[in-house]
Order: structure tokens, then C-alpha cells, then sequence
């Protein structure tokens, strides 16, 4: 990664941010995970993003992204099941919390048709603090401008959606 991110093109890219992407994908890794050696375009996120897939494993489902558009990077985390960590995101840092409960998260009902339900085929729902939340988009959470002294959190996160495989040792 450090090689890649060396490379003229990624000049544009902030020394803190390069940082962050380095400690982030030395986390990653050591949790089994991988970017598959490539940074590839952004597409519609910015002008290129590293995908993180599991590493061993036949299926290439995205568990983090990081967008690195010219405005500053963007974590994304692919987390599943919100109603099953309901306890770990209300004793969260505030910062991560927010990630499920501020209003940018919460679904806008702009699908709804006149019956008052929202056509999002995407729509799930689930609770933090007592309060019902309905999002869009659930699956995916967005950090803006990450912080490398918050990769711990950032990374306890993830672990509790997807945490660590125990390995067996031969008896």
C-alpha cells in the first residue's frame, strides 16, 4: 500500500490521509482482510477507492471501502444486523453512534407513494436508545475525514459486526 500511494497520481492525496490508509489497511490486514494489491477508480465517489474483501474465501463480498476523492477520504463500513449490536452502538464514542442515529442516516420516506410507504427495497429498521430508526440504506456506514487516533474504535466497530475467527489447533 505504501509503494501505491507513493505514486505521482496520489500527490493530490493529504500526508494525514495517506496515514490513515496505511494504519487502516495495516488493521485490515491483520484482521484477514485485503484490497487485492489495487487502487481502483471511485467512479462516482471521487477518483479512486480501495475495496476490502475477506482474504481465503471464494465469495469477494466488500466489508470497507475507502473513497479517496480530492475533498478529503471516506471510510465506509458494510455492516449488517444493527438490531443485534444494539448495546455496543449506545455505549459507542458519540462519533460512531451518530453513524446510526443522525438524521443523515435516517430514511426520507422520498419513495413514499400516497398508501404513506416508502418503496425503498433497501429500508430496514431498528432501534438504539429506545427509538425506532428506519434507514435507506442500511448496510452502509460513512465516516468523513476518518482519523488515524480513532482507527481502534473505527476497527472495534467492525470487529463487532464481523468479529475475528478463532482458529483450532491440531490435537
Amino acid at each position: 500500500m505504501d509503494k501505491l500511494l507513493k505514486a505521482e497520481r496520489f500527490d493530490y492525496v493529504s500526508d494525514s490521509d495517506k496515514v490513515f490508509i496505511l494504519a487502516f489497511n495495516e488493521e485490515m490486514t491483520r484482521l484477514g482482510y485485503d484490497f487485492g494489491g489495487k487502487i481502483g477508480s471511485g467512479y462516482g465517489w471521487g477518483k479512486y477507492m480501495v475495496i476490502y474483501t475477506k482474504t481465503g474465501v471464494k465469495s469477494k463480498a466488500v466489508y470497507a471501502r475507502i473513497y479517496i476523492p480530492d475533498t478529503g477520504i471516506v471510510l465506509r463500513l458494510f455492516l449488517n444486523k444493527v438490531d443485534k449490536h444494539e448495546k455496543y452502538i449506545e455505549k459507542a464514542p458519540a462519533y460512531i453512534k451518530a453513524m446510526f442515529t443522525d438524521n443523515d442516516t435516517k430514511c426520507k420516506h422520498d419513495r413514499d407513494d400516497e398508501d404513506g410507504k416508502c418503496r425503498s427495497n433497501f429500508r430496514r429498521t431498528y432501534t438504539i436508545d429506545g427509538q425506532l430508526i428506519e434507514q435507506c440504506m442500511p448496510t452502509t456506514y460513512y465516516i468523513s475525514h476518518p482519523e488515524v487516533h480513532k482507527i481502534p474504535e473505527y476497527i472495534a466497530l467492525f470487529t463487532e459486526f464481523y468479529p475475528p475467527k478463532k482458529t483450532v489447533k491440531n490435537r
